[in-house]
């Protein structure tokens, strides 16, 4: 793939490579799986978990229960021996796992580097750029693209997404122009890409306020029929991300009860990056963040979010289940925030140095890279990263040109119809501005 373009929509993407067929199937786990508390995730059939096609026999699990609530700062050590469900090492070797194949071929891993290449040098210019003061504020995903990429390239041409605020590798790798996901951090918008057009609802600041409009479109899904017909090109399935301080709010545990309790074919996707600002996940939960769908009736999968083999596997398998009308899935993506949490933060004031060195040696990029160098050329790596640069020169040039709108526009679309009031506001306010030209 040409880095120096934007990926094609996923909706123009041969449909065998979003695998959705592949693992459209399931299967309940075997009674020893099930016998087992450790590994047991109640499914929405009551007792069962399905299980990805082509590994019957064993549920999809959770991972083990999580340690004890802890007191201290850093990242407990067991988080960093059990990420979950991994299909790709660190050392770029593959792994087995009885439940999940990477459903990637050759040409899509390289397409997977590229976009991750991509994003992550987006995200540095942007980050420069408001540095520079042209933007506002940057949210970096930098240690994130393999949980967002892997994710976004599962999701069918009929599924709908919503974001919280730090998912532009999904925005970018859907082929939204880099441009479009700075308008809102450059303070020019309200908003940044066409919903419709790229099914990708707009950023949501406010968290977890993203995953009950998720819910309700889900719910919408369901009234229209557009669930478990077996009709690929009706079924649809809505992909929801939410972060771990997300997962505190009270509007996560309001979404996940109304998705258990109606079946709505909703994906949630937690990003679990260490850190909600300064207060570490082992403060927020004394468990496993997947092991919360325990409770409310559906499957929860841990994965290993720097793994991109492996978020693509679960995530067709989640979201083929949600279409199939088998009902809401939670999956925690266990990743690593290598950046701040805005560029308003010093991370360094409370992430570890010795964990953030820890996770650096599991980039979700060069794991991928040391995969695919066995059987690719070194001058593939530099063109990918040359057309990133052109990528990045470029979103600086587009960044640089969007312009403002005329400052009355923020009347414009406040309510249907104008109020008098608010054309009396309007109107002095025009007349004030003027009054300074």
């Amino acid at each position: 793939m040409d880095v120096a373009q934007r990926p094609e929509p996923i909706s123009e993407r041969p449909t065998a490579r979003s695998a959705s067929a592949a693992v459209a199937a399931v299967a309940p786990p075997s009674p020893a799986a099930a016998a087992d508390p450790a590994v047991r995730t109640t499914g929405t059939v009551p007792g069962t978990v399905p299980a990805p096609a082509g590994h019957p026999g064993r549920a999809a699990q959770a991972g083990p229960p999580g340690p004890s609530s802890q007191s201290g700062g850093a990242r407990p050590a067991g988080e960093l021996a059990d990420v979950g469900i991994q299909l790709l090492a660190p050392d770029g070797t593959r792994v087995s796992d009885p439940r999940f194949t990477a459903l990637a071929d050759h040409d899509l891993c390289r397409e997977f580097y590229a976009s991750m290449v991509l994003a992550r040098r987006l995200d540095e210019e942007a980050t420069a750029l408001q540095r520079q003061g042209e933007l506002v504020l940057w949210i970096p995903c930098r240690g994130q693209e393999a949980a967002q990429v892997g994710s976004a390239q599962a999701v069918g041409p009929r599924d709908f997404i919503f974001p919280s605020y730090r998912e532009h590798a999904v925005a970018w790798h859907r082929g939204i122009p880099a441009a479009e996901v700075l308008r809102l951090l450059r303070g020019i918008s309200h908003d940044g890409w066409d919903t419709h057009a790229h099914n990708m609802a707009n950023y949501t600041i406010v968290l977890a306020s993203q995953t009950l409009h998720a819910v309700g479109y889900g719910m919408g899904v369901l009234l229209d029929g557009a669930v478990g017909t077996g009709d690929p090109e009706r079924d649809t399935a809505v992909l929801v991300y939410l972060g771990d301080g997300a997962m505190s709010q009270g509007d996560a545990n309001e979404a996940f009860v109304w998705a258990a309790s109606f079946g709505a074919p909703v994906v949630f996707l937690c990003q679990n990056n260490g850190w909600a600002i300064s207060t570490p996940t082992s403060r927020q939960s004394p468990v496993r963040l997947s092991r919360r769908a325990d409770g409310f009736g559906f499957p929860g999968l841990r994965v290993d979010g720097n793994d991109v083999l492996a978020m693509h596997a679960v995530t067709s398998w989640a979201l083929a289940h949600a279409r199939s009308g088998g009902g809401p899935v939670l999956i925690e993506a266990s990743t690593y925030r290598m950046a701040p949490h805005t560029t308003s933060d010093d991370a360094t004031r409370y992430q570890p140095a010795d964990e953030v060195a820890s996770w650096a040696a599991r980039d979700p990029i060069e794991r991928l890279r040391r995969m695919l160098a066995r059987d690719v050329p070194a001058g593939w790596f530099d063109e990918v990263r040359t057309g990133a640069d052109d990528a990045a020169a470029d979103l600086r040039r587009a960044c640089l040109a969007l312009d403002p709108p005329p400052a009355a526009t923020l009347f414009g679309h406040v309510s249907a119809e104008e109020t008098p009031d608010q054309r009396a506001q309007r109107e002095w306010f025009t007349a004030y501005r003027d009054s300074f030209l």
